[in-house]
């Protein structure tokens, strides 16, 4: 990821794409392309392969699915591009299959619960470096719909821990929600691998697998 990453929004409310570009652009990113419906999002990734895209599911012309339908296509073409979902509705299916090729720098967030500057950049850059950051509120929809459990060896706490990994909290994060020491999540972390066959590589990678088990995709 570059120091000012070329970023793309899509929304089709002026306002909102608007103060987007603005305050993407305040905290450093470079936002090549602002668009507001689906057909214009498909050139606009292609022409320009930004590192990073903030897209909105509902999308003219029919309002229905044009950006997430676009953002599978362009992470077709090529895999792992980063795209946060911006939206006001949790389609399960499309995220499912948003995350189905375990490449990771996916995010997933709902509008009316995003309440800070701070909270949506910090998701941005999780994203653009390759992480998963998803709204618990998707979290418990997508979990909700799995018909098996692949983490019944976890314990309580090893549940928690992955789920505040799946809303993309660093260990310093995990540690502060849940009250106890940095090394103690590192130790549940490194359970959570060793439980879901998880075997040592990168720990981004490690940290994508275990979310994408969590979910079930």
């Amino acid at each position: 990821m570059s120091d000012r990453p070329r970023t793309l929004v899509a929304e089709d409310q002026y306002l909102l794409r608007d103060g987007l570009t603005h305050l993407l652009t305040a905290h450093g990113f470079d936002v090549v392309a602002a668009v507001a419906t689906g057909p214009e999002l498909v050139a606009a990734l292609r022409e320009h392969r930004p590192e990073v895209s903030i897209v909105d599911v509902r999308m003219p012309p029919t309002n229905t699915d044009e950006g997430l339908q676009a953002a599978l296509a362009a992470r077709r073409e090529v895999p792992g591009l980063p795209i946060l979902v911006l939206s006001q509705h949790v389609e399960q299916l499309y995220a499912r299959e948003l995350l189905a090729d375990g490449t990771g720098a996916i995010g997933y967030l709902l509008k009316d619960r995003v309440f800070n500057a701070e909270q949506f950049i910090d998701a941005v850059r999780r994203v653009a470096a390759g992480g998963t950051v998803m709204d618990p509120e998707v979290i418990a929809k997508l979990v909700a719909g799995n018909a098996s459990d692949p983490l019944a060896a976890l314990t309580p706490r090893e549940r928690e821990v992955l789920s505040l990994m799946a809303e993309g909290c660093s260990n310093a994060a995990i540690a502060s929600r849940l009250h106890f020491s940095e090394g103690a999540v590192g130790k549940h972390t490194a359970n959570i691998f060793a439980k879901l066959g998880i075997s040592a590589s990168d720990d981004t990678n490690r940290r994508v697998l275990a979310v994408l088990a969590y979910l079930g995709s």
